[in-house]
């Protein structure tokens, strides 16, 4: 009997093509899955991009069998090209739903986001996506996981206050004034992120940093006035400010 555990997926054999490549083969399969044809100057419109700059990446797809092409003549896919562009496509897909389902993301930077990370997400990795979706599904409480998510006010920015009684959430659901700060922490001591409480600019420059959930971080010194604060995080020193320090929650290191 054939292996059929995620692991054994990532054996399974896939042309080797660009991400520009993909994009054109997926382009192709939508414009023939919707009006039956697909042509140059359809598949430039629907990239956004010069006709001129199409041609060479249908020769390259049709040499690796992957579509029919001849110069001026409808382009068409193969059984390979076919097979791939769904793959892609399905990739693209489960990403989208995920974004927007699961995380409520705006639908337009879904799939934007979704476009580009469809190219590297291996067949694992898509593996184990559908799976989650097949669990909340199939799971008699995969409805309310998904609620207590989406309700949660550590995941959804404009949600109030938890009011589904979850125990394990309480302490950290805790009024902000009774979260210990990065900001209230001495040179030397470690502690462990829990959370970003700030948002926009000064949540996203944290994220950049690398002050993610559960990363451990070391308070280095502190300037006189308070402001900056100098921290230690995975090997390198870097400096925040005190509103910035005020925003991330932490717990003592064990």
């Amino acid at each position: 009997m054939a292996d059929s555990s995620p692991e054994s997926i990532v054996d399974q054999k896939e042309p080797e093509l660009t991400s520009a490549l993909e994009d054109y083969l997926e382009t192709i399969y939508e414009l023939v899955r919707d009006r039956k044809l697909a042509r140059i100057k359809d598949i430039a419109k629907a990239r956004g991009v010069k006709a001129g700059s199409v041609s060479p990446a249908m020769r390259r797809l049709s040499e690796l069998g992957l579509i029919n092409y001849v110069q001026r003549e409808y382009i068409d896919l193969t059984p390979d090209g076919e097979r791939h562009a769904r793959r892609v496509l399905a990739k693209h897909q489960m990403l989208t739903r995920f974004f927007v389902e699961i995380l409520g993301m705006p639908s337009d930077l879904a799939e934007r986001d979704a476009c580009s990370m469809e190219h590297s997400l291996s067949p694992v990795g898509m593996d184990h996506l559908v799976r989650f979706f097949e669990f909340l599904k199939c799971c008699p409480g995969g409805d309310k996981f998904l609620e207590r998510y989406h309700r949660c006010s550590l995941t959804a920015t404009e949600a109030a206050h938890c009011d589904m009684g979850c125990p394990a959430l309480a302490d950290q659901l805790a009024p902000e004034e009774e979260a210990m700060s990065l900001m209230n922490m001495k040179p030397g001591e470690s502690a462990r992120v829990t959370q970003i409480n700030g948002a926009g600019a000064i949540r996203q420059r944290l994220l950049d940093m690398g002050l993610l959930p559960d990363v451990l971080i070391e308070v280095q010194r502190v300037a006189p006035a308070g402001d900056p604060i100098w921290i230690k995080l995975q090997g390198f020193q870097l400096s925040l400010r005190k509103s910035e320090a005020a925003a991330v929650l932490v717990e003592a290191s064990k």
